[in-house]
């Protein structure tokens, strides 16, 4: 039988209180380095726009073909000394770019461009470099979030696949009479650059929340505007594409007029081709109609961010609202900048401009998207 209490004591003094349940200990244990590996994923995505813009100031100088091997490895270290630069210049002068349009250049002007492209791919070594570490560091300390293993190393596949793409892309004007690079290939090149971007940062955006909060707002998932926000990405996609076959023909020059082109809707001559071949190169080697196929995808790419916006305002989400605004207002600023590069003829601070905004548009589209996937629940407080 228990004493008898104090009538000064505590009720529940000398009993022992059982702790509430703690929530999260399974993701705390298992999932403790998202906040590591998400950190991974924003300098790899800094890297990645950084190998952006470098890739296209080395197209916007003419750059890309001034190294004429691909050495990943051995190439890491530039020319060391007179005679190292008088080989690497040796082999450029060899090439039908110097040969049939450069052929003025001395070495002091080699040297200018030689840099750009070095860089270009000194920078992808580094991007190989932070994901190989950053990978094998977690997955070797068993810290890799459950079920992102995989992901995270079609990553580096990606990245691999890239660096031969790149070099695939730069052979195409090392022989013949080419003296630029294939613009589908240099499509194919910064279209799968994209690709990798979007994936970091779609990674980047579901590992800032644990994987019970991402299953719970599915379970919100908008289906008709999370349709519309993937035709959307689709749709800049093909833009970005179209854009970087502008840029591998120098099309943005060719008809410096808004809205008309020259003084028609439709470009004149916009099948002829100078050597000849059959019309469908045309979509690839024609200035005027490369040109005229990216306005009008930009023209419907904005229609279509304007009608996506509107249906994203009706969002019971705060943050799925602000992203699509957000999203829409990036589409309106990259339409004007265009429309501003080719008033210009697209000089060469303009055109990185217009590629960065292309950067931020893409990012945006897919941030959006994201919302819509995993919408971010709000109290009716935090709403206000």
């Amino acid at each position: 039988m228990a004493g008898k209490r104090s009538i000064f004591e505590e009720v529940g003094e000398g009993v022992t209180v059982p702790l509430p349940p703690v929530g999260g200990m399974i993701d705390e244990g298992r999932g403790g380095a998202r906040g590591w590996v998400r950190l991974w994923l924003v300098i790899l995505f800094a890297l990645v726009v950084a190998m952006i813009a470098v890739g296209g100031l080395t197209r916007l100088t003419d750059s890309g073909l001034s190294i004429t091997e691909w050495r990943p490895v051995t190439g890491a270290l530039p020319p060391m000394n007179e005679a190292d630069w008088q080989a690497e210049y040796a082999k450029y002068q060899a090439s039908p770019e110097f040969q049939l349009q450069n052929h003025q250049m001395d070495l002091a002007a080699f040297k200018a461009i030689y840099w750009w492209e070095w860089g270009h791919r000194q920078l992808g070594r580094v991007v190989g470099l932070v994901w190989v570490v950053g990978f094998v560091l977690f997955w070797a300390t068993k810290r890799m979030p459950p079920g992102w293993t995989g992901r995270l190393a079609a990553l580096g596949a990606l990245g691999a696949l890239q660096g031969a793409i790149g070099w695939w892309m730069v052979a195409s004007g090392l022989t013949g009479r080419m003296v630029d690079v294939a613009s589908y290939r240099l499509a194919t090149h910064l279209g799968l650059a994209f690709v990798i971007l979007g994936l970091i940062a779609w990674y980047m955006l579901s590992l800032a929340r644990t994987e019970p909060a991402l299953l719970q707002a599915r379970r919100l998932r908008e289906a008709r505007l999370f349709s519309l926000a993937t035709g959307l990405m689709h749709l800049a996609f093909v833009q970005i594409l179209l854009g970087a076959l502008v840029a591998g023909i120098d099309a943005g020059r060719a008809f410096p007029t808004w809205p008309l082109m020259g003084d028609s809707f439709f470009p004149a001559d916009a099948f002829y081709l100078p050597e000849g071949g059959p019309a469908v190169l045309a979509i690839f080697e024609n200035p005027g109609l490369v040109q005229f196929l990216h306005r009008m995808a930009g023209y419907l790419l904005l229609a279509l961010a304007v009608v996506a916006w509107a249906k994203g305002r009706r969002s019971s989400h705060p943050a799925t609202r602000a992203a699509f605004a957000w999203m829409a207002t990036a589409v309106l600023g990259q339409v004007v900048l265009g429309i501003v590069t080719v008033l210009h003829a697209a000089p060469l601070a303009l055109g990185l401009v217009h590629q960065l905004g292309a950067v931020a548009v893409w990012v945006l589209i897919l941030r959006a998207r994201h919302r819509v996937q995993y919408p971010v629940a709000q109290s009716i407080r935090g709403a206000r």
